[in-house]
């Protein structure tokens, strides 16, 4: 089957944006974990490495969750393929 031109601008939204957030998610998970006694400094009273093992990380998460799926709504109205509850 093939996809016509506005299908494949829509993936390639979706694709670039996953990619820019699993990137976001890996320096979270790994980067930062992995340089966490380098970052030795105090965060609201805590060492900033294990605000980030403890806090930091799990926000992070949640946020590029509600990003992710704000951005996609947002892409399914522009190109039409939403579920609405009109059906």
């Amino acid at each position: 089957m093939q996809l016509s031109q506005k299908h494949q601008e829509y993936w390639s939204k979706n694709l670039r944006i996953t990619a820019i957030l699993m990137v976001i998610w890996f320096v979270v998970t790994f980067v930062i974990g992995y340089f966490a006694r380098e970052l030795n400094f105090s965060f609201f009273g805590w060492p900033f490495s294990f605000y980030m093992g403890a806090q930091g990380s799990l926000i992070i998460y949640v946020l590029l969750i509600w990003f992710y799926a704000r951005y996609m709504n947002r892409l399914d109205q522009e190109y039409g393929v939403h579920e609405g509850d009109d059906e």
